[in-house]
Order: structure tokens, then sequence, then C-alpha cells
């Protein structure tokens, strides 16, 4: 293999593929964004990544990856397009399912076919089936896989490199065919298994981190009715050497744990009942922060006789990066906004514009608020000094 494909240049996408460039493949990057292909072109990037400016840039320089709008021949192709869900909490796999058609005219005897994309149990089959159906001709002559990834924004280049990697096949050759490919960069063990288990394998790794934020969520929430700091709880909690409580937030955001647990449970309601109700303790979670909001704006306007300024301070699904797909934060900023007559200051030090909220700077923000709602805790508002008179909810443990 020395040509390959990678279908969609999002926050996984395009880090794997400037990674593979640098590995020695001739990287195409196919997005159906044309500023993305424009900006990658130019050797630049559209999201924020410590280090994948440079590396994106080298990678271009040196002719070793390009962007193109759409499909061309290749060795290998790799689908790493979102997956959202649908209203009714089923998993919407039409991206991914256009992503596969979309190299159907390209594919040859002996090219790889890998699924990234965290997709439902049974998705790399089915697509399977959509390639043979169109191209009957390369049943058994092409390897299909599906390979998630499980990185940490903000430190994905490193973990892409370092982390396991759970590869299955639609057959063995398939496993072995993918395990090839990746072996070239990741220096973590590539665990082989088929298709089916490596699609519930990504499922379960964030189900359970989804069920154990949902712990720390619940407890917070008991913490405040009781009276008790939930950030001291948590820390003597863990002295114990078996409890590894995880810290709370103000919910659960991101392309993965907020959305993942629901495939799970839309395919299996009967026997998902442990996960269903940590997704929705989450959920929940983000009206709990927006209704204590409301309360404390409330309680302001009887004691002062005038609407408070509010700062909203974050807008991103975690710390120190910019993503805001499935954010609480950006949920809880919305409702005040909506459901008060406060002066909302909007903060997100990560981002320079967003096309619905006007976004304020930090230290402004923090200085003429009234009331300070901590929802992201950004290294840059742990540093802010205190000051005295103001009403701070920190719902991430900015003030821990």
């Amino acid at each position: 293999m020395k040509k390959v494909v990678f279908l969609g240049l999002g926050y996984i996408g395009l880090p794997t593929a400037a990674v593979a460039a640098g590995h020695g493949y001739e990287v195409i990057g196919v997005d159906v964004n044309p500023s993305v292909v424009e900006t990658i072109n130019q050797g630049k990037i559209h999201i924020v990544e410590p280090d994948l400016d440079k590396i994106v840039k080298d990678a271009v320089q040196k002719g070793n990856l390009r962007a193109v709008s759409k499909p061309e021949p290749a060795d290998a192709f790799f689908i790493v397009v979102p997956t959202p869900f649908k209203q009714n909490h089923r998993a919407d796999i039409t991206y991914v399912e256009a992503a596969t058609r979309s190299v159907l005219p390209y594919l040859q005897e002996g090219n790889l076919f890998v699924i990234e994309s965290t997709s439902p149990v049974y998705t790399t089959e089915r697509m399977a089936e959509v390639i043979y159906k169109e191209r009957p001709e390369l049943k058994g002559k092409i390897h299909i896989a599906y390979c998630p990834e499980r990185v940490l924004p903000g430190n994905t280049l490193y973990e892409l490199v370092h982390n396991d990697r759970v590869i299955g096949g639609i057959d063995p050759e398939s496993t072995e065919k993918a395990v090839e490919f990746y072996s070239a960069f990741v220096q973590g063990k590539l665990h082989r298994t088929n298709a089916r288990t490596a699609e519930m394998c990504k499922l379960t790794e964030n189900s359970s981190r989804d069920s154990q934020i949902a712990f720390a969520n619940e407890l917070s929430m008991i913490c405040d009715k009781a009276g008790i700091n939930v950030w001291e709880l948590i820390e003597l909690a863990n002295k114990h050497p078996r409890v590894n409580i995880l810290q709370p937030g103000c919910g659960v955001g991101g392309h993965c744990i907020a959305v993942d647990p629901w495939f799970i449970v839309s395919d299996y309601p009967e026997q998902a009942q442990l996960i269903k109700r940590a997704r929705e303790t989450n959920d929940y979670k983000a009206d709990w922060c927006a209704n204590k909001v409301l309360e404390t704006c409330q309680k302001f306007v009887e004691k002062n006789e005038r609407e408070p300024i509010v700062a909203c301070m974050g807008l991103a699904f975690k710390p120190n990066i910019d993503d805001l797909r499935e954010s609480p934060a950006k949920y809880i900023a919305s409702r005040i906004i909506s459901e008060s007559r406060a002066d909302v200051l909007i903060v997100e030090p990560n981002i320079s514009s967003h096309k619905s909220f006007h976004l304020t700077d930090y230290r402004e923000a923090y200085e003429k608020a009234d009331i300070v709602v901590w929802l992201v805790r950004h290294d840059v508002f742990v540093a802010l000094p205190r000051e005295e008179g103001k009403t701070e909810l920190d719902f991430c443990g900015v003030r821990r």
C-alpha cells in the first residue's frame, strides 16, 4: 500500500491523514467542504489541535498530503465521517453510506476499505453488502475492516501513535491487511478481532465512561442538596485504594460519549437499562445547571432590583479545545439567554467567532459580571484571580 484516501478531514480524519503522510504514504484527503480543501492545500488547518499545523504544513510541502473534493483510485480507503443520531436516538449512518458509495467506482481488487467512524454493530457488514451489490465482482477480492479511533482531543497526535488499536475485519485476511497499514505508524499494540466485536468495543468504551461520569454528576446534585462540597468529597473518597470517582461537569458533550451509548440503547432497548439511565442523567445535568443559573438570576433581581450581568464561561465540550459538538455548555448558555432578561456575556477563548453567539473576552466578561457561570475548566479560567462580591456558580471545578 502506497496511496491511501481518507474521506472526512475533521478532528480525526485530518490528524490521521497527516500522521500517515508523515510515515511515507501518499495521502489524499477528501472533504465536501471547499473551504477545508483549500485551507489544507495551503498547508494550514481549520481546527485547533496542538502541533497539527506543523505536520500538515510539512506533509503538504513534501507532496505527501493533498486535499480534494472527490475520491480517486488508491490502494486503501478510510471512512472518517460523522455518525450523529436522529431524533429518536437511532444512529444516522447516512454519511458513512454516502462516503462508501462515493468510492465504489474507484475500488479495485486487492484494495483495503476501513471504517473508522463510530458506528452501530453490523455497520461494516452492511457497507460490505452495499459494495458487493454494486460491484459483485469484488466479493472476496477486497479487504474490509473496522478500526475505531480512541484519542483524546488536545492530545490526538500522540495518542494516534501510542494508543493500542482494535482492528476487526469481515474475515481474517481483511484484519491482517488493516493491521499491515496501521503498523506503519502505530506504536501501541494492534489487537485483532472481527468487525462486529470491534464496533461494539468502541461503543462499550464510551458507554462505560458515560456511566462513570453520570455517577459523578449525580453525586454533585446530591451534594448540592445536602450542602456538601462535592470536590472535597470526591478527593477524600478517592483516597480509598479501589475508588476512582471522576470529576463532575455541566453534562457530557462531544462526538463520542454524548452520542455512542444511544447506539447501543436504540438497538438493544430491553438490555441496555443502565446505559440508558446514565445517558439520561448526563443529559439532565445540563438542565439542572441551567435551572440553577436562572434561580440565581431571579434572586439577584429580588435583592438588587435590576437584572444581572451573567458571564457564561466556556462553550466547548471539554477543556482547552475548540470543539463545540453536543456541548452542554452551549445548551446552557442558550437557555439562559432565552429564559432570562439578564445581560448575558458568552465566552469561549478557543474560537474567534460563533454564528449564534457574540463572544466576549474572558477577562472582560469576568470583570463585568455579577454572576459568573463556570461551564468549562479551561486553563485560562483557572488562572483568573477571584474577585470579591461576585456570585460564582462552578459546575466544572474551576474554583475547586
